[in-house]
């Protein structure tokens, strides 16, 4: 996939970026080619993606559309993570989830998520940290992309999907 100066995509975990230039610089002795992303919604951040790192590459994906979000939500209805009872076990299974990077497994984990953490709350429980944490990465990956999309703010994110669910 070619990505050209001025293309917003969304970038692993750092979500959606601006490529803001395509330039060589030398690190370690070594001259190499890079693209240069700005986190959107970061400005002190900077990411240099190597152009001959095909797993770094392979992160870097077009932002979908407006008629893509809703599709993406209207495929998800009914559909959930079984909850992994073993720590080790789901944390390996969220962040998998968070490093691939997929949209809709991204969506589903949040929903996930958020019908355990109700559950817990009527039992008088807090969500694990560990969950916690997996929640707002993908929330972060999720709203960010869909807030600039569709023009909303981040918070109104949530009352969209609903809206569609």
């Amino acid at each position: 996939m070619n990505f050209s100066v001025g293309d917003t995509i969304l970038y692993g975990t750092n979500g959606v970026c601006k490529i803001t230039d395509i330039t060589e610089e030398k690190f370690n002795y070594e001259t190499h080619k890079y693209y240069v992303l700005k986190p959107v919604f970061d400005e002190n951040a900077t990411v240099y993606i190597p152009f001959d790192n095909e797993k770094l590459i392979s992160k870097m994906k077009r932002i979908i559309s407006e008629e893509e979000i809703n599709e993406l939500i209207k495929s998800l209805k009914g559909k959930e993570i079984e909850w992994i009872d073993n720590e080790n076990k789901r944390k390996e299974k969220f962040k998998n989830i968070i490093y691939n990077g997929d949209r809709e497994e991204l969506m589903i984990l949040i929903r996930t998520i958020y019908l355990h953490q109700e559950d817990l709350v009527k039992n008088g429980k807090k969500l694990h940290i560990m969950d916690e944490r997996f929640l707002k990465d993908a929330e972060k990956l999720i709203y960010d992309e869909f807030s600039l999309v569709l023009n909303i703010n981040r918070e109104d994110v949530v009352p969209f999907i609903l809206e569609r669910m």
